[in-house]
């Protein structure tokens, strides 16, 4: 069987139902026909200006790339063309996340060294002081309505497209790549490196298809449309998206331009006839529940609701389940490394706990040395075989640290703690890292407390996560002040949103005589996670 590039994929399916809505994402609706059209143009721009492959798979060490990056700086509109575009010229798209502030994109930029940079516009005026990168040879822009000026040197989407339309002699490989940036689980984000074979078959439901005729036969009855109310900038939205387009099945992109708006995210499910619509935990959950509750709508035709990047707490599952009976609830796990790894599915009356593991998935013991049977009581490291990603960008030190051979297989190690149930399902435990998932994000609590630290009021901090019914978890800072010296909450968090992006600030402050650390010099973190719980009971 052949290994298929995901431009190669889209064009298949293009061909065969050319006429049928792909994308809609406010008032801009896609054809199958239209964006294989303006993905070749794109490749073409940038095939033309230089941007591609320059040492292939077989030549490089599994850290390294040998293609040029590009990098998206973009809300959810026609980001699949993008990503797709760059992949037909045999650049590779990576996601930035835009609720960075300047100071951590350029950060970022900095590392994945992008030789081209595609942005919406209002997102180009947020980051202009750090825009273009030193490494960047082209900035293009896609109009979002903002009334932001151009960036100098700039080429519009349009002009890059016409541009386009001269074929140029590329051959993409199921060996190129696609680049996730994570979201900061192991300190500072690392780019993920991912054959695009292996990301579309273990994270977009693809296949290694014996012809375009396989592909074709099985996208001609198409489906209900999907909607992707997440970012596209995470894995997570991403992978839906990308499952929906690459079977044929319309998907809907809410404006991410806009902040999350319940009614307008219903009102859309309903005028589409949405079938499975995707959310990120309580920042989503809980809104989309309230408004729920309070409105009327025809919510027919929506059989699924599926929730990842973040834990969806137990009540507004609930909830949902008793708001729209015909639901099925998917709860997803997965990371930037693991790819798309496994489901637990809930319906009214029945709520699971656990995930069904897609293929490879494994858990290996703690000490690393076997991997675990069903029903064994140790609880080891979620891991997985097969279709995984080569590596950390320029890092080999961590990609032989999170990508080992253990038994003889290649594996690579998730970082969360688990076992495996007697029915062979996956019981998960969290996060062995100091990472706090706040509303779908990831914070390295280590960064908000090096900033802490250099505040001049501040003698020590430690920062957590505790239970947040709107988030999820929330960050809390527990900060020690120098003798003679005071701060209070306003302070503090200007100081943390003036070099963090927003989601990272700590939503308390708690003000204690010493932080304490143990004997080792090490944070006492199940101290201050206690501290910080019982501050929010009293």
């Amino acid at each position: 069987m052949g290994e298929w590039t995901i431009g190669a994929v889209l064009d298949a399916i293009a061909d065969t139902i050319p006429d049928r809505t792909m994308t809609v994402c406010g008032d801009r609706r896609s054809t199958f026909g239209e964006s294989a059209d303006r993905t070749r143009k794109l490749a073409n721009f940038l095939a033309g200006n230089g941007l591609g492959a320059h040492r292939e798979r077989n030549a490089l060490e599994r850290w390294e790339c040998g293609q040029d990056r590009v990098a998206l700086i973009m809300h959810n509109d026609l980001y699949p063309d993008m990503v797709i575009g760059c992949t037909k010229a045999r650049t590779v798209p990576v996601n930035v996340n835009y609720h960075y502030t300047p100071r951590e994109i350029q950060e970022l930029l900095d590392y994945i060294a992008p030789r081209a940079v595609i942005y919406h516009r209002s997102l180009g005026a947020k980051f202009a002081d750090v825009l273009p990168p030193a490494s960047a040879d082209l900035l293009v822009s896609i109009d979002d309505g903002s009334a932001a000026p151009e960036l100098a040197g700039a080429v519009r989407l349009e002009t890059a497209l016409a541009q386009g339309d001269t074929e140029q002699p590329v051959t993409p490989s199921p060996d190129d790549l696609l680049m996730i940036c994570t979201g900061g689980t192991t300190g500072r984000p690392k780019g993920v490196l991912w054959r695009q074979s292996d990301i579309y078959v273990s994270s977009m439901v693809g296949a290694d298809h014996e012809s375009a005729k396989e592909i074709q036969d099985g996208v001609r009855d198409g489906g209900a449309s999907w909607f992707a109310v997440s970012p596209l900038m995470h894995a997570a939205g991403m992978w839906t998206a990308f499952s929906a387009v690459l079977h044929g099945i319309p998907v809907v992109l809410y404006d991410t331009a806009k902040s999350l708006d319940p009614r307008l995210v219903w009102e859309t499910a309903e005028r589409e006839k949405v079938g499975l619509m995707t959310m990120v935990g309580d920042a989503y959950a809980g809104p989309l529940v309230e408004e729920l509750q309070r409105g009327s709508y025809d919510l027919y035709s929506l059989y699924a609701i599926g929730t990842g990047g973040a834990a969806t707490n137990p009540k507004y599952q609930r909830a949902l389940l008793e708001l729209l009976p015909q639901l099925t609830l998917i709860n997803g796990y997965g990371s930037s490394e693991t790819g798309n790894m496994g489901f637990g599915h809930s319906q009214r009356g029945h709520q699971t706990d656990t995930f069904t593991l897609r293929e490879g998935g494994l858990v290996l013991s703690e000490d690393y040395t076997r991997f675990l049977e069903p029903g064994e009581p140790e609880v080891g490291w979620v891991a997985r075989e097969g279709r995984i990603p080569l590596g950390y960008f320029n890092d080999p030190d961590a990609t032989r640290k999170t990508f080992p051979d253990v038994q003889g297989k290649r594996v690579v190690i998730s970082g969360d703690r688990a076992r495996v149930e007697p029915d062979g399902t996956l019981r998960l435990y969290g996060r062995d890292s100091l990472v706090v998932n706040t509303g779908g994000e990831k914070v390295f609590v280590e960064e908000v407390e090096e900033v802490l630290r250099a505040h001049p009021a501040i003698a020590d901090a430690l920062v957590v996560g505790r239970p947040s019914e709107r988030w999820g978890e929330e960050l809390v800072a527990l900060v020690a002040l120098r003798d003679g010296t005071d701060a209070g909450h306003e302070p503090l968090y200007d100081h943390c949103t003036s070099q963090l992006a927003r989601f990272k600030a700590p939503k308390e402050f708690i003000v204690v005589d010493h932080v304490r650390r143990l004997g080792n010099g090490k944070a006492d973190y199940r101290w201050a996670k206690t501290t910080a719980t019982q501050r929010a009971m009293a």
